[in-house]
């Protein structure tokens, strides 16, 4: 059974127009779960990989997953003010207004390899976020892997624009 069938789609949330797509029923699900880990770590099967970022929340749950298959170290990309250590931040923009992405100031070493991680690519504001502040600290990013790519969104293609290679188990038309 696909990726994509497991995802349940729920109509007018958080607004109405939008399809939310929601990866808590591949989760619950152990062969989903499974083959949904299994799918991100073969992406990038032969590239070296020192540390999974992982963009909070549902990035978290697949990041830590995906870092523990590969044997890589785990950095949580976190809202602002929610890292209890020394931080370093990058803004990005929201539909109104602006938020802030935050790691520690010692989550990633120089030349450090890193592989970004979440569960869906919409505009792709939040990942470039990401990677612009691992960058800024010095890693190496080898990629975005994601469960659910909306590419009439454009996110797939703007992070592509930034030299990085993207990949989604599966995708989504519209919104």
């Amino acid at each position: 059974m696909p990726i994509a069938s497991r995802v349940r789609s729920i109509p007018d949330y958080p607004k109405p127009g939008i399809l939310f797509r929601d990866i808590t029923t591949l989760l619950q699900d152990p062969v989903g779960f499974r083959l949904t880990v299994e799918g991100l770590v073969k992406a990038f099967s032969g590239t070296k990989i020192d540390k999974v970022a992982a963009i909070e929340a549902r990035g978290f749950i697949l990041g830590g997953a995906v870092a523990d298959k590969i044997g890589a170290g785990f950095v949580p990309v976190r809202k602002k003010g929610k890292l209890p250590w020394k931080t370093i931040g990058q803004d990005y923009a929201l539909e109104y207004g602006t938020d802030r992405i935050e790691i520690h100031t010692d989550a990633v070493l120089e030349g450090e390899k890193v592989l970004v991680v979440d569960d869906l690519i919409a505009t792709g504001g939040t990942a470039e976020a990401a990677v612009k502040l691992l960058r800024q600290a010095g890693a190496n990013v080898v990629g975005i892997a994601a469960v659910i790519d909306l590419p009439d969104l454009g996110g797939s293609k703007l992070l592509r624009g930034l030299g990085l290679r993207v990949h989604a188990l599966c995708d989504f038309p519209g919104h």
